[in-house]
C-alpha cells in the first residue's frame, strides 16, 4: 500500500462505512456477517486502486474483492497460507478470478489485511469492491439474501468519489428501469419488463458500439408518425424470442437467465446497427436500424431535465444539444412526440441515458445511469 492512501479513497471510506452501518441497522440479516471498520474499508479501496494500475502479462487486472471473513463464506477456496492484502498479489491473482461471480475473499489480518482465498457465494450485506478498469472501482452490496442482484453504492474513478443517491427511486416519474437498477426490490417484486430491460441495457453498454432502444406501448401504431419510411429492417412478424422465453421462465426465476441471456445479447446486438431498435412493452422486436424523425406538426424539443443518481448532483435543465449527439437528440425528440414511449441510449464512451416523458415536470427527462450499470 502507498504510505498515504490516495485522497479519493480517504473521502470514500467513511461514506461506505456509514452506508453499511445504516444497512445493518435496518434489521438483522439472515446470515449475519461482521461489519468491516472504516480503516479496513480504506485499506481495501487503496490497495484495489493501486492494483488496478498494474499490468499482469500486459493486461490490466479485473478483480472482485468480497469483504468477508473466511468462516462466513460458502463455496470457498481457502489458501493454506493467506496472502498479504497488497497490490502485487491481487494483480497476480486476477486471471484466476476475472470471471463473473468469482470473488477474492479479504478480511482483517496482520499488517492491515489478508487475502484468504476465493468464493462464489457472497452473503447478503457483504460489501464487494470491483476493479472494473485502471483507476475505476465500484463498491456494491447485495441487500437481500435471496437476490442475485447487487446495488452499486459508490463509484470511484481517479480522484472522483461518487456516492449513489438512494432517494432517486422515490422521485415522481422515476422510470421503473432506473428504480430497478438500484436493486431495492427483491426479484419477486421487480416489474418484469424492467427486469429484462436492465439486462438489455447492460448488454447494449457492453458491445461498445453505441445504440438506441425505443420501448413502445404494445399494439399502438402511433410511433409510425415519428420514423422515416420505408423501414429497411421492419420485422414481419415481430420477433417474439424475448416474450416467449420470458413467459416460459417466469415459473422458474432461479434459472431464468440461463435461458434468456443469449436472446438478450442478440436483441442488444441489433441496437449496434445505425438507427434505433423498436421494442414493444411485451418484448416483441418490431424493427431495427430505424431513423427517428420529428412528428409532423409537433415542435422541436427545447428543454430536457437531466438527472444523475449521484449525491450532490441534482436535476438541471439543459438544451437538448447539451445532452449528447444525434442519437440522444433524436431519442429525446421521439419521447417528446410519443409520450407513452421511453428510450434507452448507449454511447460508445460508456455513458447510458434513459429518456422518458414526465407529466410532473411537463418535460422530457434524461436519467444518466451508467454508474448503476458498472
Amino acid at each position: 500500500m502507498s504510505p498515504e492512501p490516495y485522497p479519493a479513497a480517504q473521502a470514500a471510506a467513511p461514506r461506505v462505512h456509514r452506508y453499511l452501518s445504516a444497512l445493518f441497522a435496518e434489521g438483522s440479516p439472515r446470515h449475519p456477517v461482521p461489519l468491516p471498520d472504516e480503516a479496513f474499508i480504506l485499506r481495501v479501496l487503496d490497495v484495489a486502486f493501486w492494483a488496478s494500475l498494474r499490468r499482469e502479462e500486459g493486461r490490466a487486472p479485473t478483480i472482485s474483492l468480497a469483504l468477508v471473513p473466511r468462516e462466513r463464506a460458502e463455496s470457498s477456496l481457502q489458501f493454506a497460507r493467506p496472502l498479504p492484502l497488497a497490490a502485487a498479489p491481487l494483480a497476480r491473482l486476477a486471471p484466476a478470478v476475472e470471471r463473473p461471480g468469482v470473488h477474492l475473499g479479504v478480511w482483517h489480518g496482520p499488517d492491515g489485511g489478508i487475502v484468504w482465498g476465493s468464493t462464489m457465494a457472497v452473503p447478503a450485506f457483504v460489501a464487494v469492491v470491483e476493479v472494473v478498469a485502471p483507476g475505476l472501482l465500484v463498491v456494491k452490496v447485495r441487500r437481500d439474501p435471496d437476490a442475485a442482484k447487487y446495488t452499486n453504492i459508490l463509484v470511484l474513478e481517479g480522484d472522483d468519489a461518487r456516492i449513489l443517491d438512494t432517494k432517486v427511486p422515490l422521485q415522481p416519474d422515476c422510470p421503473t428501469i432506473v428504480s430497478s437498477l438500484f436493486g431495492f426490490e427483491s426479484p419477486a417484486s421487480w416489474v418484469a419488463s424492467a427486469d429484462l430491460l436492465v439486462q438489455l441495457a447492460t448488454s447494449m453498454r457492453a458491445h461498445g458500439r453505441g445504440g438506441a432502444l425505443i420501448v413502445l406501448p404494445a399494439g399502438d401504431e402511433a410511433w409510425r408518425a415519428s420514423v422515416a419510411t420505408p423501414l429497411t429492417y421492419e420485422l414481419s412478424p415481430p420477433w417474439t424470442v424475448l416474450r416467449d422465453l420470458d413467459k416460459a421462465t417466469r415459473p422458474n426465476p432461479d434459472r431464468r437467465w440461463t435461458y434468456v441471456s443469449r436472446p438478450v445479447a442478440a436483441v442488444a446486438g441489433l441496437t449496434a446497427v445505425d438507427g434505433a431498435t423498436l421494442l414493444s412493452h411485451d418484448y416483441d422486436v418490431i424493427a431495427f436500424g430505424v431513423k427517428l424523425v420529428r412528428r409532423k406538426g409537433w415542435p422541436a424539443v427545447e428543454r430536457i431535465v437531466v438527472s444523475e443518481p449521484i449525491e450532490g448532483r441534482g436535476a438541471r435543465e439543459m438544451h437538448p444539444v447539451q445532452v449528447g449527439g444525434t442519437r440522444h437528440l433524436s431519442a429525446a425528440q421521439f419521447v417528446h412526440d410519443q409520450r407513452d414511449a421511453s428510450a434507452l441510449v448507449a454511447s460508445q464512451d460508456g455513458r447510458f441515458t434513459v429518456f422518458n416523458w414526465s407529466t410532473e415536470l411537463n418535460a422530457v427527462t434524461a436519467h444518466r445511469v451508467e454508474a448503476l450499470l458498472l
